[in-house]
């Protein structure tokens, strides 16, 4: 009967330890995924305030949504805080490098091209749909759509998609 008894209690005590086990197992997959929410939110309004500063011809806005990005695109590059789709790291990447130029043109507009990979990024190719940036910013025009283009792909990966739109203003038609 003794025997018995200690089997239940065995029995009770391992599925009570498993019971637990998977339970902080889905709760550690939950925060993940809660924070990646969390971050794909915070993106998607950096995003947005990139936009509007960028598209208003804010310089010291542009400058403060892009420094405000940086870490994030940081962790984001990294793809170990955050659970991302596959190729998510690689666009975040590409994002944290042209983040980083444009931060770094914005901050001195003077300072000569010092490689040839900088000279590339500078006359990167037009995003399609996105209307030309106003002046003073049109000198970091490419780089900054660019950017608002691989952000919003990134927001695809950490929100499953449903982006929302960029909130800039619609192209003029050339008459």
């Amino acid at each position: 009967m003794t025997g018995k008894i200690a089997r239940a209690v065995a029995v009770v005590v391992a599925g009570s330890v498993l019971a637990v086990g998977g339970a902080g197992v889905a709760a550690a997959d939950s925060v993940g995924t809660s924070s990646t929410q969390a971050a794909g939110q915070q993106l998607l309004q950096l995003r947005d305030q990139l936009a509007k500063a960028a598209y208003a011809g804010d310089v010291q806005g542009t400058q403060r949504s892009l420094d405000q990005m940086s870490p994030l695109l940081g962790d984001l590059a990294e793809g170990q805080k955050y659970t991302l789709r596959a190729d998510a790291p690689r666009t975040a990447v590409a994002a944290k490098e042209r983040q980083a130029e444009a931060s770094r043109i914005l901050a001195d507009p003077a300072d000569p091209l010092d490689s040839a990979a900088t000279a590339q990024l500078r006359q990167l190719p037009p995003v399609p749909g996105l209307p030309d940036l106003p002046p003073p910013l049109n000198i970091v025009g490419n780089l900054l759509k660019n950017l608002l283009s691989l952000v919003t792909g990134l927001l695809a990966a950490l929100l499953g998609g449903g982006v929302p739109a960029l909130p800039v203003p619609l192209p003029v038609p050339h008459a």
